[in-house]
């Protein structure tokens, strides 16, 4: 089964919202009042989305978006098998995603997860994530939240060396046809 991580469409990301695992639907229930797939897409191509394909087909979302100058905001959501692509999703955040937001001068990413979303937490934590606080009835129905968050002095691990590597990555999906907003070139999945 090949994982291939590729720039995000909107085709993409609509697909995977429509088809949420429980965990990632419940999480964004909680935290918003109205929602459709397509929407949900559309706010997540702000700043820098990718998607995971598990054999050809688009299973993950993820990226990072700035809130504000410095500070950004990580997220991930998937379908029922997004736990497949796990492992490559965690080595492309720390090889192209991780230092991309720091080249963009990030000095905090935040990330934030429902507490009983154990998959989430625990993922978070391997990825090099600080646990920072329990956010008390975070959500619209009174949900528990964990804040987590990188920090410039926490993330060592990532080199503003392994940025051009990033742009030649990004400039290969451009070439091929795989920017952000356009259709893969592909007839039908």
């Amino acid at each position: 089964m090949p994982i291939r991580i590729v720039p995000a469409t909107l085709r993409d990301l609509s697909y995977i919202a429509a088809n949420l695992r429980p965990e990632d639907r419940a999480e964004i229930d909680c935290q918003v009042k109205q929602w459709s797939p397509a929407l949900l897409a559309l706010t997540a191509l702000q700043g820098f989305a990718y998607v995971a394909e598990l054999d050809g087909n688009p299973e993950a979302g993820f990226g990072a978006a700035e809130q504000r100058s410095g500070l950004w905001i990580a997220w991930s959501w998937g379908t029922r098998r997004m736990r497949r692509c796990v492992p490559e999703i965690t080595r492309f955040f720390d090889a192209v995603l991780g230092p991309q937001v720091a080249a963009k001068g990030a000095w905090r990413v935040e990330a934030r997860a429902l507490a009983n979303n154990d998959l989430a937490l625990r993922w978070l934590g391997r990825l090099g994530a600080t646990q920072r606080c329990r956010l008390p009835a975070y959500g619209k129905n009174g949900e528990d939240f964990f804040l987590y968050d990188w920090t410039r002095e926490s993330w060592n691990h990532v080199s503003l060396s392994k940025t051009p590597r990033t742009e030649a990555a990004a400039a290969g999906a451009d070439a091929a046809r795989q920017g952000r907003a356009g259709a893969r070139g592909r007839a039908s999945r």
